[in-house]
């Protein structure tokens, strides 16, 4: 090869040289982003919930392992667990933590101030967790299923199976503020309505049975509030309930479908669907301080003719046709 080939040869094979690490690079897939799910409970109690999350995601083009990675973890209703997770979640920089539940969703607020957070939550602002629903402020917007509004309709559906109602115990989890304040908004649906309220606190799942032995003689109906304690240990609440002859009303179907008597509230299966909406758009460059805070529009009746008929109970037909189901 004669000098001038050779230079030739050279130049060319660095020109080559250059070009490689820009060929390669282009060839490397654009990095995946990662949601970071924190389910409050277990894969039993609200595995359903995540599917309807998924599934939306991939109706927006998010297709799971493909354009999307989907971190899903379970803190099985322990405070301890949930922090360790979310704190896992920054420190693997995931684009936007999901998760439901007040008392978790303070937790992974406490976990980050960046990371976008998408929550399902029950008083949001009551709780501090956002400004205001118009404008929640900071890394932390999604969908609030509380209303005022609701605890006294759901009263009146269940003073019309029991029209001699007047005395409503209210089961909560007192670990929480969120869940102790709830008994204060039940008793200013109640009132007005000549309902007298019992508190009736737990801390634990070893507390439900001695709680339900106590209030057992003294109300004539329990009202429970939803959060991952009392979701997971439902049955047993039914169980105890039906036991005592007791009808129970519910914020949340899943309770009734594992014997409450009846529900009202919004469709966690649309809740979580919208949840995926949110992440859509803050994957797409919006901020969570500019996303509103939503409220539910469409609410479910749910009732359960056989606790109905285990607690001696005639449902009303009147009511029956006006339910969104009904479970015998």
């Amino acid at each position: 090869m004669s000098s001038i080939r050779r230079r030739e040869f050279i130049t060319l094979l660095g020109g080559a040289a250059a070009a490689w690490p820009l060929a390669v690079h282009a060839q490397q897939p654009a990095k995946v982003p990662t949601i970071g799910f924190l389910g409050s409970g277990t894969a039993t109690t609200a595995g359903a919930w995540v599917v309807a999350f998924s599934q939306r995601l991939r109706e927006l083009g998010w297709i799971e392992d493909r354009a999307i990675k989907i971190d899903l973890r379970w803190a099985e209703g322990r405070n301890d667990r949930s922090a360790e997770i979310a704190t896992d979640f920054v420190r693997l920089k995931v684009d936007v933590i999901v998760t439901y539940g007040s008392e978790h969703v303070q937790i992974a607020k406490e976990a980050t101030s960046t990371i976008p957070i998408v929550a399902l939550m029950g008083d949001p602002v009551g709780s501090g967790l956002v400004a205001s629903l118009a404008h929640p402020g900071g890394n932390l917007t999604g969908l609030s299923a509380q209303n005022a509004d609701l605890n006294g309709k759901r009263f009146e559906l269940l003073r019309e199976v029991v029209p001699n109602l007047r005395r409503l115990a209210v089961l909560f989890n007192g670990n929480n503020l969120a869940y102790r304040l709830e008994t204060d908004i039940v008793r200013a649906a109640a009132t007005p309505l000549g309902l007298e309220v019992l508190a009736a606190e737990i801390r634990s799942a070893d507390d439900i049975a001695s709680t339900f032995a106590a209030i057992a003689t003294k109300a004539d109906a329990l009202f429970v509030v939803g959060e991952p304690l009392t979701f997971s240990r439902r049955t047993q609440i039914n169980t105890l309930a039906v036991a005592a002859r007791m009808p129970t009303v519910y914020s949340v179907r899943e309770y009734v479908e594992a014997g409450g008597l009846m529900s009202y509230g919004p469709n966690f299966f649309a809740l979580f669907r919208r949840a995926a909406d949110y992440v859509n758009k803050i994957l797409r460059g919006a901020k969570p301080e500019d996303l509103p805070v939503e409220q539910p529009t469409n609410y479910d009746l749910v009732i359960n003719l056989t606790t109905a008929k285990a607690l001696g109970l005639e449902m009303p037909t009147t009511l029956l046709v006006r339910a969104d189901e009904v479970i015998e």
